[in-house]
């Protein structure tokens, strides 16, 4: 299609075509599996801000203060604003790595095995971060998710025409 606009005095070209892609690219059954995942672990990250104003009221303790009474109580706070800057740190680099991923057209079996295995990565590390469980349990959720997240990011190089 093309159009010219006489007020503005200049051409505009306008490609169909270039929108047939995008479509195909939405109606992807592996860009659609992530969007599911990564709007279920967006959701999970986002309910520890009302967990941890929760704690803070019912332990009448803020993060931000120096001089805390109980160190105990103190602790549960802290606990969940950890277990929420862990997943800032973790889930978003897995949507913008898993975004590239889905673009790169992967197998569908590949792809949910991926997501899913990240989604019960970071559920299982939520719970063991908030529930205080042995040390080794935490150390490996994140470990599982950040294989994940750099196995999809392999992919994406492996598949990239440089």
């Amino acid at each position: 299609m093309f159009l010219y606009f006489r007020n503005c005095d200049f051409f505009f070209y306008w490609s169909v075509h270039d929108f047939d892609d995008t479509s195909s690219v939405a109606d992807s059954k592996a860009f659609l599996a992530f969007s599911t995942y990564a709007t279920i672990v967006i959701l999970k990250m986002m309910l520890l801000a009302p967990v941890a104003w929760y704690f803070c009221f019912t332990h009448k303790v803020w993060v931000y203060t120096n001089k805390l009474d109980d160190a105990e109580t103190a602790e549960d706070v802290e606990r969940v604003r950890r277990c929420h800057q862990n997943d800032l740190e973790n889930i978003v680099p897995f949507v913008v790595i898993g975004l590239l991923y889905a673009l790169t057209g992967p197998d569908l079996s590949t792809a949910l095995l991926h997501f899913r295995v990240f989604v019960g990565s970071r559920l299982c590390h939520t719970v063991a971060y908030l529930l205080p469980l042995p040390q080794p349990s935490r150390a490996l959720a994140w470990l599982v998710g950040m294989i994940v997240t750099f196995s999809m990011a392999y992919q994406v190089f492996r598949t990239a025409h440089l």
